[in-house]
């Protein structure tokens, strides 16, 4: 198990650019399964939880080739479907959550779909029901065995239907378009997620020959086609880590230039930071952030303390939610930090609190900081990585305070983030990996 130990106190200079976007690469790899011909996609991030389903679509007997970073490209022409009811595909898919994203292509394409149950971060409980249903929907029978956790869907022919998901999962949306795709007739989704990650799966589906409208809105329609063919596609830059880096930036006092960050997508991301005080400058498409000796938490009109709550998209992402609250802890002011949509990501405050942070840990769900304004700064501690975004979250609040923190079960920030230390040092940051 690796460890990261960080020297705090230093300020970073310079540019740095995201990696692609992890989630929008879980999608669109398995979308590869629709068709049997080559699929090209560029700005992978070669992180682990990417690597990971990227290794059991080879192992499914997908062909899979790599020719420069970054990009791969795959061709499942011929699927080892019996691969599917072989324990070492219940251990691998187990592992990770976007493994949950090979039904629907496998369903559409070859009448069938399995998965156990899959893993992921800790943080709450995650129904994976709107899956099932929409599955359901379009004509599949289902079967959930559960001495074994596992799911699967059998169907002679999908067609298409109109349905309203109860949840607007982008995971659930992903796997039910991909689905309707490939059906007989036309499919409705209301209440769809419509979140960048997504309307990019469904232009790479167009792309690919599917007959997809309604992109970027809750309501997508999919006229059905009899089969698809490959294309060229590249991944988003991450979201996630240009908010990540956002904070960063401010908490440590840094003055960086984030490139290339498609600000077109980034939605409110850029204001709820500003919000926080957070001075920065957007440059086409390139976000430059000063030095902030100092930033203030904004309020709302009536001079109450200011709410940064997660919504689904295009409301503020549930992703980056840790990252706000560890940035709040030096500034000026005091917000509410109100998680809604998992009720474990919060836990991890403890940490900080143990570092110095001023924070009421209210509910599972709720957590008021009240800014430290660098009157005191947080101290090194040792402490574990719980799950991907709270695991950077103490890495920010680590390179911010004073004295050397440690932190544990660092492979959790390796799944989202890639190799950070090798891309910060050079800034001026100074995180050492270890081995426990």
């Amino acid at each position: 198990m690796g460890v990261f130990r960080i020297e705090g106190g230093h300020r970073l200079k310079g540019e740095i650019t995201p990696q692609g976007a992890k989630n929008e690469a879980l999608q669109v790899i398995c979308a590869a399964l629709l068709t049997a011909d080559e699929v090209t996609i560029s700005n992978i991030p070669e992180i682990r939880d990417v690597m990971k389903l990227i290794e059991l679509l080879q192992c499914m007997g997908v062909d899979v080739d790599h020719p420069q970073k970054g990009t791969f490209v795959f061709k499942a022409a011929n699927p080892d479907l019996k691969y599917l009811e072989t324990e070492a595909f219940a251990k691998q898919g187990a592992a990770l959550r976007g493994s949950i994203m090979i039904v629907g292509p496998l369903l559409a394409r070859f009448g069938k779909g399995y998965i156990p149950s899959p893993g992921g971060d800790k943080i709450g409980r995650r129904r994976l029901d709107v899956h099932f249903e929409g599955f359901h929907a379009l004509g599949s029978e289902f079967k959930y065995i559960p001495d074994q956790s596992f799911y699967q869907v059998h169907a002679t022919s999908l067609k298409g239907s109109s349905m309203l998901l109860d949840e607007a999962s982008v995971t659930g949306t992903a796997n039910i378009v991909m689905a309707a795709t490939l059906a007989q007739g036309t499919t409705t989704i209301y209440n769809a997620a419509c979140e960048p990650y997504l309307q990019q799966l469904c232009l790479m589906l167009n792309s690919m020959g599917a007959k997809i409208s309604g992109i970027g809105s809750n309501m997508l329609v999919i006229e059905g086609v009899t089969s698809l063919h490959g294309c060229t596609h590249r991944c988003l830059p991450d979201m996630i880590e240009i908010g990540s880096f956002i904070g960063m930036a401010a908490i440590t006092q840094s003055e960086l230039t984030l490139k290339n960050c498609r600000v077109d997508q980034l939605g409110i991301i850029p204001r709820t930071f500003q919000r926080l005080g957070i001075q920065m400058e957007i440059k086409g498409d390139d976000i430059h952030i000063p030095e902030n000796a100092h930033y203030e938490i904004d309020t709302f009109i009536d001079g109450s303390i200011l709410t940064i709550s997660d919504q689904i998209w295009p409301g503020f992402t549930p992703d980056l939610i840790s990252i706000a609250l560890v940035t709040a802890t030096q500034a000026r002011g005091t917000v509410l930090i109100h998680q809604k949509m998992f009720e474990s990501r919060l836990f991890f405050v403890d940490n900080l609190i143990d570092m110095g942070a001023q924070i009421i840990l209210c509910d599972p769900h709720r957590a008021t900081v009240i800014g430290l304004d660098r009157r005191t700064t947080l101290k090194g501690i040792t402490m574990s990585s719980p799950d991907i975004r709270a695991g950077v979250a103490l890495l920010i609040a680590a390179m911010s305070a004073r004295g050397t923190s440690t932190i544990r079960n660092i492979e959790q920030i390796d799944r989202g983030y890639e190799r950070i230390e090798e891309r910060l040092n050079p800034l001026g940051a100074s995180i050492t990996r270890l081995e426990s």
